[in-house]
Protein backbone atom coordinates (compact mmCIF):
# COMPACT_ATOMS: atom_id res chain seq x y z
CA UNK A 1 0.00 0.00 0.00
CA UNK A 2 1.47 3.32 -1.04
CA UNK A 3 0.56 6.35 1.01
CA UNK A 4 1.55 9.91 0.33
CA UNK A 5 3.44 11.63 3.18
CA UNK A 6 0.32 13.32 4.52
CA UNK A 7 -1.65 10.08 4.61
CA UNK A 8 1.23 8.44 6.47
CA UNK A 9 1.28 11.23 9.05
CA UNK A 10 -2.49 11.05 9.54
CA UNK A 11 -2.31 7.25 9.82
CA UNK A 12 0.36 7.63 12.52
CA UNK A 13 -1.84 10.08 14.40
CA UNK A 14 -4.85 7.79 14.14
CA UNK A 15 -2.76 4.85 15.36
CA UNK A 16 -1.77 6.88 18.43
CA UNK A 17 -5.40 7.83 19.07
CA UNK A 18 -6.38 4.16 18.80
CA UNK A 19 -3.67 2.98 21.22
CA UNK A 20 -4.43 5.71 23.76
CA UNK A 21 -8.16 5.02 23.53
CA UNK A 22 -7.61 1.31 24.10
CA UNK A 23 -5.33 2.06 27.07
CA UNK A 24 -7.90 4.43 28.58
CA UNK A 25 -10.66 1.87 28.09
CA UNK A 26 -8.55 -0.95 29.54
CA UNK A 27 -7.53 1.08 32.59
CA UNK A 28 -11.17 1.97 33.25
CA UNK A 29 -12.31 -1.65 33.33
CA UNK A 30 -9.22 -3.37 34.74
CA UNK A 31 -8.17 -3.49 38.35
CA UNK A 32 -4.63 -2.38 39.29
CA UNK A 33 -2.24 -5.21 38.57
CA UNK A 34 1.14 -5.73 40.21
CA UNK A 35 2.00 -8.85 38.25
CA UNK A 36 4.62 -9.25 35.59
CA UNK A 37 1.94 -8.93 32.91
CA UNK A 38 1.76 -5.11 33.10
CA UNK A 39 5.41 -4.50 32.09
CA UNK A 40 5.15 -7.21 29.43
CA UNK A 41 2.06 -5.52 27.98
CA UNK A 42 3.79 -2.13 28.07
CA UNK A 43 6.91 -3.36 26.28
CA UNK A 44 4.86 -5.31 23.75
CA UNK A 45 2.84 -2.20 22.95
CA UNK A 46 6.04 -0.17 22.66
CA UNK A 47 7.61 -2.64 20.22
CA UNK A 48 4.41 -2.86 18.16
CA UNK A 49 4.24 0.93 18.03
CA UNK A 50 7.86 1.18 16.89
CA UNK A 51 7.15 -1.31 14.10
CA UNK A 52 3.99 0.51 12.97
CA UNK A 53 5.67 3.93 13.03
CA UNK A 54 8.72 2.53 11.22
CA UNK A 55 6.43 1.19 8.52
CA UNK A 56 4.50 4.45 8.20
CA UNK A 57 7.52 6.77 8.28
CA UNK A 58 10.32 4.76 6.66
CA UNK A 59 9.10 2.03 4.30
CA UNK A 60 8.35 4.21 1.29
CA UNK A 61 11.38 6.51 1.63
CA UNK A 62 13.70 3.50 1.96
CA UNK A 63 12.06 1.83 -1.04
CA UNK A 64 12.44 5.01 -3.09
CA UNK A 65 16.05 5.37 -1.98
CA UNK A 66 16.85 1.79 -2.98
CA UNK A 67 15.26 2.45 -6.39
CA UNK A 68 17.69 5.34 -6.89
CA UNK A 69 15.20 8.11 -6.13
CA UNK A 70 17.31 9.63 -3.35
CA UNK A 71 15.99 13.20 -3.51
CA UNK A 72 12.38 12.06 -3.74
CA UNK A 73 12.91 9.72 -0.78
CA UNK A 74 14.33 12.49 1.38
CA UNK A 75 11.49 14.86 0.43
CA UNK A 76 8.90 12.17 1.19
CA UNK A 77 10.39 11.48 4.62
CA UNK A 78 10.69 15.18 5.51
CA UNK A 79 7.12 15.89 4.39
CA UNK A 80 5.88 13.02 6.55
CA UNK A 81 7.79 14.32 9.57
CA UNK A 82 6.61 17.89 8.95
CA UNK A 83 2.97 16.82 8.63
CA UNK A 84 3.21 14.71 11.78
CA UNK A 85 4.84 17.64 13.59
CA UNK A 86 1.85 19.81 12.70
CA UNK A 87 -0.52 17.13 13.98
CA UNK A 88 1.50 16.87 17.21
CA UNK A 89 1.57 20.65 17.68
CA UNK A 90 -2.20 20.79 17.14
CA UNK A 91 -2.73 18.12 19.78
CA UNK A 92 -0.52 20.00 22.25
CA UNK A 93 -2.37 23.25 21.60
CA UNK A 94 -5.71 21.52 22.10
CA UNK A 95 -4.44 20.01 25.35
CA UNK A 96 -3.29 23.40 26.60
CA UNK A 97 -6.29 25.50 25.60
CA UNK A 98 -9.15 23.00 25.74
CA UNK A 99 -8.00 20.44 28.29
Amino acid sequence: MQLNPYQSAVAAGLYIVLVVSLMQFASAIAKPDDTILAPIAFLSTFVLSAAVMGYLFLLQPITMYMEGKKDEAIRHFLKTVAAFSLITATIFLLAIFVG
